[in-house]
Formats: structure tokens, sequence, C-alpha cells
């Protein structure tokens, strides 16, 4: 004799839009279970009716093997009545009890469609927006929730039979698939020229790779944006691409078509391999092959080259399957705009913005809500101890996933910060950060900011009762929070306060005990009015005590300095007491009458604010090295000592800072240091030796400051845009384990500012 049970399941999670109603259809059609699946808006609602061991089974399945694109965050069941039926359908959607779900981001064509598009007997043979419920566009073209196609851009599209009968089919792969379509019925390619010639279908396909073969730049509309494409192998293409884009030195980022080309450009090892095909496929960063079939210009003066691979199926076509002429084996794929304004997305935009970057233009009529760029990532090997992941920007393929809370928060609204902008918003045990939005220095960005925190608010029925932003006066994302604030408190957070927080929130911290958290980038404000930047501090949610900081020395001139590494050289310099010598690299590039001006600057401290920075100490050491006097993108003197500085042998000779300690704050001096670099300067000693031991002694730093501090109850904490850094992070987390302590570092959002706004909502709402 069976018993017969019937259940209400509430799901809760990511369930929209990665095939989650179809997945529940079949797998109780399989255990012969009756009843129905719908989207709500707090996830998904299964009613299911049958014997009870087919229940049981039917929730195993739910809870431990869903789609590869579903979360499931919570299942929460209520027993029903038993009421017989026959079936099993997927009803129509409700918008439920005031629950919140959570949405797809959007992610890379599954193996699957690939295989189709490349099958001539396939109806979606060549397809350019072939798509499943496992693969394609998400987040970037959803309007509102609960998930269908009428909330989608691909509403504009009406499904021919064939496509409405596979969506309509239990047994099919795209059954339910909101952007379903096909050749008949789908979006279409279209090029234009810069005369404004058009054509569409295969032949737009032909004219962009053509354009790309002769070394011209093409504008391609991809799922989140438009992007700058050429022929990365190209010198002179790149070089023209760069000079358009006004880009100065910063890498490009280059598409290979599969992981074997990209094996010749780059040394891949197995963590890095799946990251690049991984659902996400972000940017990877990379060391470059010798002899890569790379232009010097993709990446001057850097030892590594950003890969990913293609994503989407236009991708796919733009390289080419079999039977196409042979086009460029690897595309330089840069962001399509203009050096610091945000991405274009509409096609009206793309063809005003970009009309004097490009030389054509491959579009086509699926419009994109939502900007999106690409996300970046690098791996840090750490030995035998394996590696770690380390996000440097977090947006396509990521956002808007939720990060979960250690803490329930109000209702919240934070704003990060001003460069590599992205917001959040909270309430509960869930925080969702934007996608990358950029540096807030223009009225385009703010205006992309507004449109973003609008869009995460609708889609997560988040209504903030409080705004947080950060400490510093003059930032425009907190002049923007006291604008839009209305009659909503603003709380501030000090900068690096809501670095380490964000990090405590990664580790599921409750704040109940402290961190010692090291906070080293270039720029934040401090209490006391200087530019923080090398901080020790003593953290919790609720507050934070500097324990240790970088001596200060004079910013002279603001961002003058900071694009002027030899500046800095010369501030540390007089700081610690050592003569301008003409022999040293950067008293030399420091032109004669810039050199007096800043010695009466420094002397009199006349437009001089204290720093703390050790993203500026980075760049003073490169300078004085001899490796970067000028830089044209943020971290350059650092990123490219870093790159010199990898695999080398310090030597016996070692460098060490002094901490001076105090009955308050402890200051970390860099004069010993910097006297030994002038020592090894005057020796003939190699920029990559110094280099190495450089960061060998800021590593060494971190571990005795944490020795002196830590304790098993109060765990180690690294963030800030420093800790990007490879060498830096893997000789200081292998210096950490060696003594014991292994730190708590970023996973799931960047060390950089991109990460701020989640320690922002911890700290912001600490009581």
């Amino acid at each position: 004799m069976t018993t017969r049970r019937r259940l209400r399941v509430r799901v809760g999670g990511v369930v929209q839009g990665v095939g989650f109603r179809p997945f529940v259809y079949t797998t109780a059609a399989a255990l012969g279970l009756t009843g129905s699946v719908r989207n709500d808006s707090s996830g998904a609602l299964v009613d299911v009716e049958g014997d009870a061991a087919d229940v049981e089974a039917f929730l195993v399945r739910l809870r431990d093997h869903p789609p590869p694109l579903a979360v499931i965050e919570s299942l929460d069941t209520e027993e029903l009545p038993v009421a017989g039926g026959t079936g099993f359908v997927i009803a129509d959607t409700s918008r439920g009890d005031g629950g919140r779900t959570l949405t797809s981001p959007d992610v890379a064509m599954c193996a699957d469609c690939a295989a189709e598009q490349r099958d001539p007997r396939d109806r979606r043979f060549r397809h350019a927006f072939i798509n499943c419920t496992s693969c394609g566009p998400r987040f970037t073209i959803i309007s509102s929730l609960p998930y269908d196609r009428r909330a989608t851009t691909m509403a504009a599209f009406d499904m021919c039979e064939a496509c409405a009968s596979e969506y309509h089919d239990p047994d099919d792969r795209r059954f339910h698939a909101q952007p379903v379509c096909c050749p008949d019925c789908g979006p279409t390619l279209t090029y234009r020229d810069r005369a404004g010639a058009a054509t569409t279908g295969e032949q737009a396909l032909r004219c962009a790779r053509r354009l790309l073969g002769e070394g011209g730049i093409l504008a391609v509309k991809g799922i989140g944006g438009y992007h700058l494409a050429c022929d990365a192998a190209d010198e002179r293409a790149v070089t023209e691409l760069r000079a358009r884009k006004r880009r100065g030195d910063k890498p490009f980022a280059v598409m290979a078509p599969d992981l074997a080309t990209a094996h010749n450009l780059v040394e891949i090892d197995a963590p890095s391999a799946r990251l690049l095909t991984g659902l996400q496929r972000p940017i990877v960063l990379m060391p470059r092959r010798d002899g890569a079939p790379v232009a010097d210009a993709v990446a001057p003066h850097n030892p590594d080259l950003g890969i990913l691979l293609a994503y989407t199926p236009l991708h796919t076509l733009l390289f080419g399957l079999p039977g196409d002429e042979p086009g460029p084996t690897a595309l330089v794929m840069t962001s399509g705009n203009l050096a610091g304004a945000p991405i274009c997305f509409t096609d009206s935009d793309a063809l005003e913005r970009l009309s004097h970057l490009v030389d054509g233009w491959l579009m086509h009529d699926r419009e994109i809500l939502v900007p999106c760029d690409d996300s970046v990532m690098r791996i840090v090997a750490l030995g035998r101890r394996g590696a770690v992941e380390v996000p440097i920007r977090r947006s396509r393929g990521y956002a808007p996933l939720p990060v979960a809370l250690p803490l329930p928060v109000p209702p919240s609204l934070a704003v990060g910060a001003d460069l590599k902008n992205t917001l959040a918003v909270a309430d509960g045990r869930y925080a969702w950060l934007s996608q990358h939005i950029g540096d807030m220095d223009n009225l385009a960005t703010l205006y992309a900011f507004d449109s973003a925190q609008r869009h995460l608010r609708e889609l997560t029925s988040v209504a903030p009762e409080v705004v947080i932003a950060d400490a510093h006066p003059l930032y425009r994302s907190t002049e923007w929070a006291r604008r839009a604030a209305s009659s909503r408190p603003v709380r501030t957070v000090q900068h690096h306060h809501a670095h380490i927080a964000a990090v405590m929130a990664e580790h599921g911290l409750d704040g109940s005990t402290q961190v010692l958290g090291f906070a080293f980038d270039g720029t934040g404000y401090g209490p006391d009015g200087a530019v923080w930047g090398g901080e020790v501090l003593l953290a919790n949610y609720k507050g934070c005590q500097r324990l240790a900081h970088l001596k200060y020395v004079p910013l002279a001139g603001g961002d003058v300095s900071v694009l002027r590494p030899y500046r800095m050289a010369l501030a540390h310099l007089r700081s610690a007491g050592i003569a301008w010598d003409p022999a040293l690299p950067p008293v030399t590039a420091c032109p004669r009458a810039e050199r007096d001006v800043l010695a009466g600057q420094l002397e009199t401290g006349l437009g001089c604010a204290p720093t703390s920075s050790m993203g500026r100490l980075f760049d003073a050491v490169s300078s004085l090295a001899g490796v970067r006097h000028v830089v044209a993108y943020e971290a350059q003197a650092a990123i490219e000592l870093e790159g010199l500085s990898r695999g080398i042998d310090c030597g016996p000779r070692t460098y060490a800072f002094a901490v001076n300690a105090s009955d308050t704050t402890a200051v970390i001096d860099p004069a010993p240091v910097l006297h030994a670099i002038v020592d090894d300067l005057f020796a003939g000693v190699p920029a990559r030796v110094i280099g190495a031991r450089f960061h060998r002694a800021v590593a060494d730093l971190v571990v005795d400051l944490a020795c002196a501090h830590a304790d098993a109850s109060r765990p180690v904490a690294l963030s800030g845009g420093v800790f990007q850094n490879a060498l830096l992070l893997e000789l200081t987390l292998n210096g950490l384990h060696d003594r014991g302590i292994d730190a708590l570092t970023h996973r799931t959002v960047p060390p950089n500012d991109g990460g701020i706004a989640l320690g922002q909502l911890l700290v912001g709402n600490a009581s």
C-alpha cells in the first residue's frame, strides 16, 4: 500500500532564466508526480503530489541536482491536502506574496548550442543568437521580475512556429527558454560602414570579418554593450586603436576563439583554464608566452596578457566556422568607449560616440537594457598550497548574483567609492552588487550610476531606508548620495574600514570578534584629513582602531604626483634624509625647474597633503629603480615593477622597514628600505632584483606585524588595491602560512574599490 502526499515547495535563489521550471517539470514527470510550477516574486512555487517516496526523491533532486546555472538558496515546504489530478504543468507566472527572487547573470554559449551552430544540418546553423535554458543573455535583457519573455527585450520578437513548438515541448532543451529564437524569428545582424551603407545577415558578417582581416577597427555589439575589436597581431591596427581610444599604455584584453589558441598566447595553468572555460568567461590575467603572436602595442611593458574566450555565438562567427575564409586568430576586444567614459550599449549612442574610433559597426536589433563590462580575474599560485582566485573586476557573468551577509541589514543602498565604482543594495541576509560602473569623473558615468541603481532596485525589490557612502566629503558618489537621499539618513564610512569589512563579510564573520586588517591602496580619506593608504587596523563592523600606518610623506600637487611617480620618489627620498643625487633615476627624470618648485613645496608644505599610501610608495620605488617615472593609467608604475620582479632571486640581501612603536599608533618608516635601494643602485644591482627585494620587504612587514598583533581569535584580513599585486599576495600568504596564520583575502568582490560597497553595507548598519 502506498502513501500519497501533496507538498507546496517555495524555492528561493537563482531560479529564473536558468531552465529551472523545465527541470522541475521533467523531474516531476519522470517520477510520475502531478502538480505545477510557476515563477513568482520570491523565486519559484511548486505544487507536487504523488507517492510519498517519489515526492521525497523529487525534493532530493531539487536540492542536490538543479540545472547548472541555478543556485538553490532555500527550500521551504508546506503540507497540503491531497487533491488528486493528472499531469504536471508549467503555470502562468504569479506575482506571489511580496518575496524576492534572484536574477541570473549572463553566461557563455553552452557546448550544445555551439555544436548546433556548427552543424550544417541544424536549422540554427550559423545563428548569431543561438541560446537555450543553459546559456545566453539574462541580466542585461531583463526589465523586471518575474522572468518571462514579455519582461525582456526579446518581447519584440514573435517566436516562429518551430521555436514555439520547442518552447512548449517538455522534452526539448529550449522548453521555456525565454530568449529562444532562430534565423527566421530572431534578431538581425547589420553591418554599417562609416559612409552609412548597410548590409544585413551573412553579408554583414562577411563585411565585418573582411574589415578585421584588412586591419580595420570594428565596433561589435555584444551582450552587455559594444566592444572595439581589431586583429591582435596587427601592430599598426592596435596602435591606431590605442591612439583613437586615448588609451595610453593601458593593456587591451585579447579574445581567443578557443583554449588551444589561448595556449599559444599565454602560460595557462589548470586553475586559469577552469576560469577561462567556465560559464562566466571572464578576462583572465596570465603570463604572456615568449614569441606570442600578439602585437607589442596590446600590452606595452607588461609581462601579462588579459585573455578571454569567445563567449557569444556572434564572437564565434567573427572568428569563423569551418569553411570560412581565414581571419585573425586573436582579436583585441576592449570596451566600446573613449578612455574614462561608460561603455556604449545603445545603437544610437554607439553610432555617435564611436564614430571617430571605428571603421565599421556590427550591430543587431536586440536591445540591451543594462550595460555590463567583461569581468577580470587572476590566479595567484601558492605552491603546494594550491591557488586562489582574485577578482579584479566583478561584472558580466557574476553580477547581479547576491552575496550572503553574515548579519541581517535593513533595506540599504551603498554607493561605493569614486574609482572602479560598483554600488550595492541589501535587505536581510543578502546584498546585490551592481556590475562595474567605472570612475565617477564625468556626467556620463554619473548617469550610468543612477541608471544602475534604479535597475538593481527594480530587480531586487529593495526600497532603501538608508544610504551609505564613503567618508570623503568630495567624492562624487558621496555627493550623489546626499542629493538622492531625500529624507533618508546618509551614513558615511571610512574608506579603509570598508575595505576590511568587505573581506569580513565575504568570509561570513559576524563582527563579534575583531580582525587584524591590512588595508593597502593608493588613496583613501582619513579622519585626520590626510590621504591614507598604508593602514593596519583592528576592526569589526562597529568600529576600527588604527594600530599602525606608513609614515606620512607630502603628496605635492595631488594628482600631479600620482601621475608622475618621480615626484613621489623625491618626496620619499627627502623624508628619508637622502640627498637628491643627480645620478638617481627620479632626480634625472624630474625637470630642473619642476625640481626646484617641488623642493620649495616639500620645504614649506604649500600645496601638499600628507599621505600614508602604500600605493604611492610602490610608485616611488618603481621610479627610484628606474622602471617607470610617468604613468598613463592607474598603478602602471607598480604593475611594471611587479612584472619585472617576478621569479627573481633576491639573494642573501634583504630590505626591512622600521616600525616605531608608540602608545597609540605605530609608524612604519620606509627610510631603511629606501637607503638600501639607493645603496643597491650605486652598486649596480639590476632593477629587477631591487623590485624583488622590495616586494619581499613589504610581505615581511605584513607577516611581522601579523605575528605581533594576531592571535587565534583575531584573524588577519588583507584588502586594498595593492593586494591585486600577484607577487606581493603570493609572498604575503605564503609567509603568513609559514608562521601558522591563514589570512582572509577576497574571493567574491575585488580587493580594490570595486568591493567597497559590500563593506559599507555592514559598517553603515552596525549598531
